[in-house]
């Protein structure tokens, strides 16, 4: 409920504190006088977009800020969807800069005002005549078949199921698509993925080919140059091997004079003993070395057809072609299961499909069971509201399709005159009428579901004395259960308030501004005269205004 409400510099509105109780609180005072002000002013705090011009003076910050009991509105889980620490005392806080920019604060922490709105919806609910048309939206008159079958648990299975049915098919579609484009695909990656593992591929392999080829294309001139190798290292007149052990003899004989000639002995041994090896090696590789044409034509055959493949798939290693190949095979693999997945995703989608039925089925006969109470209700509390004829025909229709709320499609069908025509609300209610048909079905939902605040701006306009009474009583009845607020001009529901309210306006240092103040017992009396009568107030009028009263 609303317990406390501010307001700085907002339109007509200099600084306005006020606080309000349970039960249902009366707001009157002239036309012009500011209720429309109020109203706005509460609409920024639940998340309407601000406007410059609203501010009074725009030299200045604009504040309105709002406090909430929430304690029995069960709001935890609200407050953690929108990541927000959560108070039973609730304040709501809106300020539009001089700069004009906007800010929104709930228990002080800055929010958006999508955060706001949904926020603010569950707190108060301000019914204008533009609201009144909500009756002939199908989701507003779903939301009231829904709450009196209690529908909400199943609905928010069915609900869940239902993301998850949608999820299956998109991807149903996605692998549908992808069949049709990988079966254009098979063929030509098929003949690739045949070209590259008829090739055999091996990773290092390029490089050792192509030293092989070097080898063999070059033989004759290896042969020649390994062959004077060989002559240099151990010609018995020039070769090195025999000079470098005879200065190796040498240098055996002067080592022991001194340290110096030793180490140089060493380091003659050292090459020596490396010059054995690379004879050893020349030797061997004299040995290895022969003339193999058809091995040449094989490497160079293998050196063509990697160089082809390599140009064909615009890569530089057989690495990147083997990674290219495994890409191959994983999606010719790929289509070939894509029949099974496809079929197990089908598989999947029939069995959600059939669980939703179901529970579309059980949502289908909640509805069902409670539209003749509902009917019975409305027609009986409009009867008592001055519509002694008004009927209802709500019909259910199967829907072709899975709904965001079942597979129902819903008619309110309304006839007001007795032997008229069934049509829908929005072609057969008057604007009265679809008032006080709204007033009826808030009235029956308080009964089924903990509603936020609401306030009721001027629902009774049109209606005459005697039925605004009963309206009064209605809201009376529902505000035993949650906080209702009224902005009326009729005496007779102004009188049924348990808190009165005037909204007037005053000039202040020559500025207008517009005041709300709480009346006092005679304050009220006064007020309620002047409703019945206009300014000047008879003994007659005051006498009527405390009969009403009472």
């Amino acid at each position: 409920m609303l317990t406390n409400l501010t307001i700085k510099n907002y339109a007509l509105i200099d600084e306005l504190h006020v606080s309000f109780k349970t039960g249902l609180t009366i707001i009157t005072g002239e036309t012009g006088a500011g209720k429309s002000i109020l109203l706005g002013g509460l609409s920024l705090v639940l998340g309407k977009r601000a406007d410059l011009s609203s501010v009074k003076d725009n030299s200045k910050k604009c504040v309105i800020e709002a406090t909430f009991d929430i304690a029995k509105y069960d709001l935890k889980s609200v407050f953690k969807a929108e990541d927000l620490d959560y108070e039973s005392q609730t304040i709501i806080r809106r300020e539009i800069l001089p700069s004009g920019k906007s800010r929104a604060f709930i228990n002080d922490t800055p929010v958006n005002l999508d955060s706001l709105q949904i926020l603010g919806e569950r707190l108060l609910d301000i019914h204008s005549q533009h609201q009144t048309l909500q009756l002939t939206n199908d989701n507003f008159q779903f939301q009231v078949i829904d709450a009196l079958a209690e529908n909400e648990m199943a609905l928010l299975n069915y609900s869940s199921q239902l993301r998850q049915f949608k999820i299956l098919k998109i991807e149903l579609e996605a692998l549908e698509e992808k069949k049709n484009t990988a079966l254009k695909e098979l063929d030509y990656n098929t003949f690739l993925l045949k070209e590259l593992e008829d090739a055999k591929l091996v990773a290092g392999e390029l490089e050792v080919l192509e030293s092989e080829y070097e080898t063999l294309n070059n033989v004759e001139e290896i042969k020649e140059k390994l062959a004077l190798s060989h002559s240099l290292l151990v010609n018995e007149d020039i070769g090195i091997i025999s000079s470098l052990t005879e200065l190796k003899h040498q240098f055996s004989k002067l080592s022991g004079y001194s340290n110096q000639y030793h180490s140089i002995f060493e380091r003659i041994q050292s090459s020596l003993i490396e010059l054995d090896d690379v004879f050893s090696e020349v030797e061997n590789l004299q040995e290895q070395l022969e003339a193999d044409p058809n091995r040449l034509e094989q490497v160079n055959a293998k050196l063509q057809i990697i160089t082809n493949l390599l140009q064909k798939h615009t890569v530089s290693t057989v690495e990147e072609l083997l990674e290219i190949k495994d890409d191959l095979s994983s999606k010719v693999i790929e289509t070939e299961n894509l029949d099974t997945l496809i079929s197990d995703q089908v598989n999947a989608i029939k069995s959600l499909e059939s669980q939703l039925m179901s529970k579309a089925e059980v949502i289908h006969k909640n509805r069902t069971a409670i539209i003749p109470t509902l009917t019975s209700q409305l027609e009986s509390i409009l009867a008592t509201l001055g519509m002694p004829n008004a009927k209802f025909q709500i019909q259910l229709e199967p829907a072709d399709t899975f709904l965001a709320n079942g597979r129902d499609e819903l008619q309110f069908l309304f006839s007001a005159n007795k032997g008229g025509q069934f049509n829908e609300l929005k072609k057969s209610a008057s604007g009265g009428e679809l008032s006080r048909i709204m007033l009826a079905i808030k009235s029956i939902l308080s009964k089924y579901m903990q509603l936020p605040t609401i306030m009721f701006d001027e629902i009774d306009t049109g209606v005459s004395g005697e039925i605004s009474n009963k309206m009064a009583t209605i809201m009376q009845q529902m505000s035993k259960t949650m906080q209702v607020f009224t902005i009326t001009h009729l005496p007779q529901i102004a009188a049924k308030g348990d808190t009165h309210f005037k909204v007037f306006k005053e000039d202040v240092n020559n500025i207008t501004q517009t005041q709300l103040k709480q009346l006092s017992p005679n304050e009220r009396i006064v007020e309620i005269a002047q409703m019945l009568g206009g300014t000047d107030t008879s003994s007659s009028a005051i006498a009527h205004a405390k009969e009403l009263l009472n």
